[in-house]
């Protein structure tokens, strides 16, 4: 076993990460290059290996993260007091496909104990989700939940009764009323559900009606609605409602299901120095082993992709998923000029006091989560997977929106790293990755997963195959840490005004 002082990701890297503390005067050693800070370097932060003028590309990751302001000296801090961006605004891409991919990975016969449902879909949950239509009845949907906890002898046998609340579904107009619809009918139609209660009040946009031309074709057996003005006592019926649902979803049973059964979401929040190190690249590894093995994740967080995105784009597995890459890439862009707003005003000052200094640095290491595999497909905002292998899902960076863009997508996990910690969960079971074995520790209540074990030798092939195990032990029934505190919120990209 040992331990790392600094850490040079590319040979072509002319700065190195700290992975401790490192000391004005002390000489550390990084391959062939021995370096003695000129500043006290904070751990995750970055040391020059070279004398970089003015203008000169910092370089991480074998790529460009920005250019410094002034002259570094070898052995200097490098961060926001000297490096600044290369991004520009709206760009033309070409296509300059590559050949890596995972089909080199071995296949493995693995399997998790997961629910069948009679669309054919897997669910890793046998839950009831009450789905408000409007925010109006968020607090009924609340009771309703507590209620049917507390009084149905059923519940025992299930995995849980929750409330998925939210501020939306009236006051609405064009894109924003259709996205809420959409996100909600996602879920209606999740298989981690076995029963759902579709709540509405019965004057708002979204009233019932008007939501199921959005739901489309459901099962009676497993979909139930109630409008709140239409009865004497919501709870009440809510309650029974709920009790028919439960009748139905204690016939259904764990099962063995091979793991390309598995739609895995990848997601990273609170990035810090190592995220590209450790985590992020632990994901990635897990991303191309379950894809070599059939399976399905689904990368998101768009803006974390600028300065990042013609890696993505040169992996896209033919020319049309190119040019859908592109329009991802640039539609979000044209969001932010849409609304006056920097394109690059990222990374968030947790990142930068986590060692992060430019949009390239975090999306080189964001974007790590989906390894190496062939793009095969680019999923709009609410849309649902439809292909296996590597996906790309329109949604913005932040934690909540992405993580329940992902849920709607279909995944049924979502593995989320982070190296600031973060006790966020959704509708689906959320695995937080510590990027480093001191938040790991420290927040062991957040934390289900240790990737700064990298850090101390472990090979990364070998945490890999124990994130899998760890990944199917949740998929089989084992409750992440966000469950267990009860985590369990949406949120929906609003846009446009409300009325």
């Amino acid at each position: 076993m040992f331990i790392l002082l600094l850490n040079r990701i590319s040979r072509h890297d002319n700065v190195a990460v700290a992975i401790e503390e490192l000391i004005i005067g002390e000489s550390y050693i990084e391959g062939a290059v021995t370096v003695t800070p000129k500043n006290t370097i904070p751990k995750g932060h970055k040391i020059a290996l070279e004398d970089i003028s003015v203008g000169t590309n910092i370089v991480k990751y074998g790529f460009p993260i920005g250019h410094a302001t002034e002259d570094i000296k070898m052995g200097e801090w490098v961060h926001s007091h000297n490096v600044k961006t290369n991004l520009g605004e709206i760009l033309e891409y070409q296509y300059h496909p590559e050949g890596i991919g995972s089909s080199a990975i071995q296949t493995i016969p693995a399997t998790f104990q997961g629910y069948r449902r009679k669309d054919g879909r897997v669910g890793v949950r046998n839950e009831i989700w009450i789905i408000p239509t409007v925010g109006c009845v968020n607090r009924t949907a609340q009771l309703i939940a507590k209620g049917a906890n507390d009084n149905c002898k059923a519940v025992e046998q299930i995995d849980g009764i929750y409330e998925f609340t939210h501020p939306y579904g009236c006051s609405q107009l064009g894109e924003d009323q259709s996205n809420t619809q959409k996100i909600l009918a996602d879920l209606v139609n999740h298989p981690n559900a076995a029963g759902v209660l579709v709540l509405g009040l019965g004057c708002e946009n979204n009233h019932i009606e008007e939501f199921k031309k959005v739901l489309g074709h459901y099962n009676s057996e497993r979909v139930k609605f109630l409008a709140a003005q239409d009865v004497e006592d919501e709870v009440e019926c809510g309650i029974k409602l709920v009790e028919e649902l439960l009748a139905q979803a204690v016939l259904d049973k764990r099962e063995a299901c091979p793991i390309s059964e598995l739609i895995i979401g990848l997601k990273c929040g609170g990035s810090d120095g190592f995220s590209g190190i450790t985590a992020n690249p632990l994901v990635g590894e897990f991303s191309d082993k379950l894809v070599a093995n059939g399976g399905t994740s689904i990368l998101t967080e768009v803006p974390e992709m600028f300065g990042a995105e013609t890696i993505l784009m040169d992996r896209a597995i033919n020319k049309d998923v190119f040019s859908k890459i592109v329009h991802l890439i640039n539609d979000f862009k044209q969001y932010y000029e849409d609304h006056h707003q920097p394109i690059y005003e990222n990374p968030s000052p947790g990142n930068k006091k986590g060692g992060i200094t430019t949009l390239e640095e975090k999306s080189l290491g964001c974007t790590q989560k989906g390894g190496r595999s062939k793009v095969i497909d680019v999923l709009r905002y609410t849309e649902v997977v439809k292909n296996k292998g590597l996906t790309l899902l329109s949604a913005p960076g932040n934690d909540m929106v992405a993580a329940t863009a992902l849920a709607a997508s279909g995944c049924q996990i979502i593995l989320f790293t982070t190296g600031r910690g973060t006790p966020l969960g959704t509708a689906v079971p959320t695995i937080k990755i510590a990027t480093n074995s001191e938040i790991f520790k420290r927040k062991s209540n957040w934390m289900d997963f240790d990737a700064g074990v990298l850090l101390n030798g472990q090979s990364m092939v070998s945490v890999a195959d124990q994130l899998l195990l760890h990944v199917i032990e949740v998929a089989s029934g084992s409750l992440t840490k966000s469950e267990q505190m009860g985590f369990r919120e949406i949120a929906i990209f609003k846009n446009g005004v409300t009325l």
